[in-house]
C-alpha cells in the first residue's frame, strides 16, 4: 500500500502588527490566532489520504466464508461501542410482552376457571334441553296405545276406535281439537282430560253425563241429563230411568227443579223412582214404582235436608204401607 505524501508545514500566522498595519519589535498574538492554532488544519482534496479498505472476511479451507458476516456484526451493535443492538431491543420487548401476558394469566386464573365452569354448566343444560325436546318429538315417544277410563254407560272400545287417528303421533303433537271432534259423537261425554304416560300410552279420562230420565216426544223417548242434553232416543222408555213430565219443556224452570231434586236423592231412593212431574218450580212430585207411592217435594230449596228426612221416614214406614210422603216442609213431614 502506498504511503500518503508528507504534509506541508502549516502556514505561519501573521503577526498582530502586520494585521493592524503597524510595526514593532515583538509581534502580538490575537485571540483569533489562538483559536486557529487549536483547530486541526483543513487539507485540500488532493492532499487528503485515500480511504483504507476493510479487512477481508476470513474463509474456511474450501474457500467459503466462516459464517460471520458484516451485516450480522452490524446488527449486534449500533456502532457506538456500547454492545446493545436492534436484536437486543426486540428480544427485550418480546420478553416484556411475554412476562406481561404471564402476569395477566396469573391474576385472572380464577375468573377464567369460573367462566369455564359456567360455560360448561350452560352447555350441559342446553344439550339436555335440546336432547329432551328432540326425543319427545321423535318416534321414540309416539302414541301406540289409547286407554279410556271413567266410562260406565259408554263402551270404551268404541271411544278408542274413534281416537285411532292419534296412533303413531308423538306425545307433544297430539291434537286436542282432533280429540274433541272425535268425542263430540258421544253425547254421554260431559268432559274429558288427556294424560300422557311415556313412552307410548295416552290415557283419556271421561266424565259421563248423568241421565235423569226420558222425555216423551214424537220420535219416542229421549234420554236427557239435568242440563237437558239429549243422550239417546228409543221407541220405548229406557229401563232404569224415570219418565219426566215438565210443563214448559226442557228449558223451563220446572225441568230445572226436577233435575236438582233428582241429583240430591240417595241412590237407594233414586232407583225406585219411576216418574217425575212438575208444573212449576214449586210443585215437584216423584212417583215410586211398584207401590205407586207419591212423594210431594215442593221446590228445590233444602233438597239435601228433605232427602235425609225422606230416607228416615221410609225406614220407619215403608212405601208399601204409605200412599204419599209430603216433605215440602222438612220440619213437619206428612205421611199418608
Amino acid at each position: 500500500m502506498r504511503r500518503p505524501a508528507a504534509l506541508p508545514p502549516p502556514p505561519t500566522a501573521p503577526s498582530a502588527g502586520a494585521v493592524r498595519g503597524g510595526g514593532g519589535s515583538e509581534p502580538a498574538r490575537s485571540i483569533i490566532d489562538d483559536e486557529a492554532a487549536d483547530r486541526p488544519p483543513v487539507l485540500p482534496a488532493a492532499l487528503r489520504p485515500a480511504p483504507i479498505a476493510p479487512p477481508a472476511t476470513p474463509t474456511t479451507g474450501e474457500g467459503e466464508p466462516d459464517g460471520r458476516d458484516a451485516s450480522v456484526e452490524d446488527a449486534r451493535g449500533d456502532g457506538d461501542g456500547d454492545g446493545i443492538g436492534l436484536r437486543d431491543v426486540w428480544a427485550a420487548a418480546r420478553a416484556r410482552r411475554k412476562a406481561l401476558r404471564a402476569e395477566v394469566r396469573r391474576f385472572t386464573v380464577r375468573q377464567r376457571r369460573r367462566r369455564m365452569i359456567w360455560m360448561s354448566v350452560v352447555g350441559a343444560l342446553a344439550l339436555l334441553v335440546l336432547g329432551s325436546i328432540g326425543a319427545a318429538y321423535s318416534p321414540l315417544f309416539a302414541v301406540e296405545r289409547i286407554e279410556v277410563v271413567g266410562t260406565t254407560t259408554l263402551n270404551p272400545a268404541d271411544v278408542e276406535a274413534a281416537l285411532g287417528g292419534q296412533l303413531g303421533t308423538p306425545m307433544p303433537l297430539v291434537d286436542p281439537s282432533a280429540v274433541k271432534a272425535a268425542l263430540v259423537g258421544f253425547p254421554l261425554v260431559e268432559s274429558y282430560t288427556l294424560e300422557a304416560r311415556p313412552p307410548h300410552d295416552l290415557v283419556v279420562r271421561i266424565v259421563e253425563r248423568t241421565p235423569i230420565g226420558s222425555v216423551a216426544s214424537a220420535a219416542g223417548y229421549t234420554l236427557v241429563d239435568a242440563a237437558g242434553v239429549a243422550l239417546s232416543t228409543t221407541p220405548q222408555p229406557p229401563e232404569g230411568h224415570p219418565v219426566i213430565e215438565a210443563t214448559g219443556g226442557l228449558g223451563s224452570a220446572a225441568f230445572e227443579a226436577i233435575g236438582t231434586v233428582f241429583r240430591t236423592l240417595p241412590d237407594d231412593i233414586r232407583s225406585q223412582v219411576t216418574a217425575m212431574s212438575a208444573t212449576s218450580a214449586n210443585d215437584v212430585t216423584l212417583t215410586l214404582g211398584g207401590t205407586g207411592t207419591e212423594i210431594v217435594w215442593g221446590n228445590a230449596d233444602d233438597s239435601a235436608k228433605k232427602a235425609m228426612v225422606l230416607a228416615s221416614a221410609m225406614r220407619a214406614r215403608p212405601p208399601a204401607d204409605v200412599s204419599s210422603y209430603d216433605v215440602s216442609s222438612p220440619g213437619a213431614i206428612v205421611i199418608r
